[in-house]
C-alpha cells in the first residue's frame, strides 16, 4: 500500500473491540515515534503508556477515550526542546505532534486503528500519572482494533477542501 492509500485509509476510531493490543505491535508503533523527526534532532517526545483498568481509568477522567485498550500519552520535555532564536517560538507541539502522527499512522499500517484525542484536561493527566512539571503532556492517542465500520478512504473527497483552495504558488 502506498504512504497516499493508507493516509486515506487512516480514520478516528472511536469505538474498540476489548482485545488487547500485542507487545510486538506497541513496540512498532513505539519505535515508529522514536524515529519521528524533532526540531534540531533534540528528541524532547515521551511516551506514556498507559494499558490495563487501573491506567485508563485515570485517563478518563481527563478525555473520553472511546474504551481503547491501549493509550498512548505523548508528551515532551521542556527542557530538551529547540527554541527558534528569531522569536523564542518552542517546538514541543510540533516535535509531539509529528511522533503522533507517526504512531497514528504506524497504528494503522499494522492493522489496527486510532483516535487522536487532543480534547483532555492536562492538570487531571499531570496528576494522576505525576507528570514532572518540565514535562508537558501535548497528544493522547488512543489505539486498539476497531469495532466500527471504517470510513471509506474516497471520503476525502467529499469531506476535504480541493486541493486549489490550499495551494499557492510563488505567493498569495
Amino acid at each position: 500500500m502506498s504512504f497516499l492509500e493508507l493516509a486515506k485509509k487512516r480514520h478516528s476510531m472511536r469505538k474498540y473491540e476489548k482485545r488487547e493490543v500485542e507487545d510486538d505491535k506497541l513496540n512498532t508503533i513505539l519505535e515508529a515515534g522514536r524515529v519521528a523527526p524533532t526540531a534540531h534532532n533534540n528528541q524532547p517526545c515521551i511516551f506514556l503508556v498507559l494499558r490495563g483498568q487501573e491506567a485508563l481509568a485515570k485517563v478518563g477522567k481527563a478525555c473520553r477515550a472511546f474504551d481503547a485498550p491501549l493509550v498512548i500519552l505523548v508528551c515532551a520535555d521542556t527542557s530538551t526542546v529547540w527554541v527558534r532564536n528569531y522569536d523564542n517560538m518552542k517546538t514541543i507541539d510540533i516535535d509531539s505532534s509529528i511522533a503522533t502522527d507517526h504512531m497514528m499512522l504506524c497504528a494503522q499500517d499494522i492493522g489496527l486503528s486510532s483516535c487522536w484525542i487532543n480534547y483532555f484536561n492536562p492538570a487531571i493527566v499531570r496528576e494522576e500519572f505525576k507528570i514532572p512539571d518540565n514535562i508537558i503532556p501535548v497528544n493522547i492517542l488512543a489505539i486498539g482494533y476497531g469495532a466500527d465500520t471504517p470510513k471509506s478512504p474516497d471520503r476525502h473527497n467529499e469531506t476535504r477542501k480541493p486541493l486549489e483552495a490550499m495551494v499557492r504558488y510563488s505567493s498569495f
